[in-house]
C-alpha cells in the first residue's frame, strides 16, 4: 500500500522546546484524547487506539567511512478501523 503523508514538519528546534511537544504528546495520549498536529495552514487530528503498536528507532545514515546523521525516531501506529490492541510487542521497552 502506498504511503500518504497527512502531516509533516520539519524544523530545528531546542532540547527544551523538543520535551515540551514530546510532553504534549504524551500527556494528550494519557488522558486518552485525540492529538491535533498545526504547522501554518496545515492541520491534522488523530485519535490512537487504547494500545497502538510503539516503535522506537535509533538510526544512523550515511557513508560507512564517513560522518552521517543520527536520528531518534518514535511512532505510534494502528490500523485506520482499529479501536483496541495494536499489537503485543516483543519486550519492555525503558528508556534512561
Amino acid at each position: 500500500m502506498p504511503e500518504e503523508v497527512l502531516f509533516e514538519s520539519e524544523a530545528g528546534r531546542s532540547r527544551e522546546d523538543v520535551a515540551a511537544t514530546l510532553r504534549s504528546v504524551a500527556d494528550k495520549l494519557d488522558a486518552g484524547e485525540a492529538i491535533t498536529l498545526t504547522a501554518g495552514s496545515e492541520s491534522v487530528t488523530m485519535d490512537p487506539p487504547a494500545q497502538p503498536t510503539f516503535e522506537v528507532k535509533a538510526e544512523r545514515e550515511g557513508p560507512a567511512d564517513g560522518p552521517g546523521e543520527l536520528s531518534v525516531e518514535f511512532e505510534l501506529e494502528w490500523p485506520e478501523d482499529a479501536d483496541g490492541d495494536g499489537g503485543t510487542g516483543d519486550g519492555d521497552l525503558q528508556i534512561e
